[in-house]
């Protein structure tokens, strides 16, 4: 308990810069992973999360 007293603006300075940066953080992170797709009559559509490879070489990864 001595030591929460003597530490406690160390420990709650960190308290008080993890907690923005953890919002600002879950924000910018929950806007850039979204995906939409849309198509007309008798089209077909494809929708991957990254690449897509059709054909080419065998030996290609």
């Amino acid at each position: 308990m001595e030591w929460l007293a003597e530490n406690k603006e160390w420990l709650f300075s960190g308290v008080a810069i993890a907690i923005p940066l953890a919002i600002i953080g879950w924000l910018f992170s929950s806007r850039g992973n979204k995906q939409v797709q849309s198509g007309g009559d008798k089209s077909t559509n494809i929708q991957v999360g990254r690449d897509l490879k059709i054909g080419g070489n065998k030996n290609d990864k």
